[in-house]
């Protein structure tokens, strides 16, 4: 059975009750037509979720009686970031929705020498509310609970001072050892609901025309380890999608260790 998830930030639920804003109220109401009585399920955005029941629905504010409180951990042991450069069209959207489903806590936008940057910075206000939009139907859809942290567009110079020393790789056409052999954590702590993940790495995937010679070089100054996910060359959504997979399963939640 399908189960319809609201989200309910912090300052939203008491002890017994969680009261929905209007525009989850709205989906309620009017989109799936919940009447009092029926079961549904609320997140707070920081690892927390309730079943509860519908005690009064209206399309401008409704409320949730609460059952009980969800124990299971449904969020990756890997503090992932994705660090992904500017796309266009939609395909950014893409990335956004199939990073959200496949665990990433953070996703920076970055600017780069061969990424469609001028149209990308000139909307990033709009882009960056949609892109927000996107993660937190994706969250629902899939059942996490942590909201997705998502920057404004990042300079690729400044991603590498972030960066400097931190766990890093950046996927290049040239060069590079294949990422499975690349030093990622490998232990797995373990977590509650309602506390973040401890270990990180970041992933900095490139434009659809790829990474210049003078940025792999600064990438190299600031320690980033260069890899590639095969003789193939991906597009840019392809190899975030495939990257943040392969990081999953090596040291998250999808390994069936």
């Amino acid at each position: 059975m399908q189960r319809h998830r609201f989200h309910a930030p912090p300052g939203t639920l008491s002890a017994e009750t969680i009261d929905l804003d209007a525009a989850e109220s709205h989906h309620l109401a009017r989109v799936l037509r919940l009447r009092a009585g029926d079961v549904v399920f609320a997140f707070d955005g920081e690892g927390r979720e309730w079943e509860c029941e519908v005690a009064a629905s209206h399309h401008r504010s409704s409320r949730l009686a609460i059952r009980r409180q969800l124990e299971d951990t449904v969020e990756s042991a890997l503090d992932l970031t994705l660090a992904q450069a500017l796309t266009r069209g939609d395909r950014f959207d893409l990335i956004v929705q199939k990073a959200t489903e496949l665990g990433v806590t953070r996703i920076i936008p970055v600017s780069s020498e061969h990424a469609e940057t001028r149209k990308s910075v000139d909307r990033t206000e709009p882009r960056l509310e949609r892109w927000q939009r996107i993660s937190l139907e994706a969250l629902k859809q899939c059942g996490r609970r942590r909201l997705v942290t998502i920057t404004g567009p990042v300079p690729f110079p400044a991603l590498c001072q972030e960066l400097s020393g931190a766990p890093a790789v950046i996927f290049s056409e040239r060069g590079g050892r294949p990422f499975p052999t690349t030093t990622t954590p490998t232990t797995r702590p373990t977590t509650t609901p309602t506390t973040r993940p401890n270990r990180g790495l970041t992933l900095v995937v490139g434009p659809e025309g790829g990474w210049s010679e003078a940025e792999l070089s600064l990438a190299s100054t600031h320690g980033l380890i260069p890899v590639h996910l095969g003789p193939r060359i991906l597009r840019t959504e392809t190899a975030a999608i495939a990257a943040v997979t392969i990081a999953q399963f090596l040291c998250g939640d999808l390994s069936p260790s």
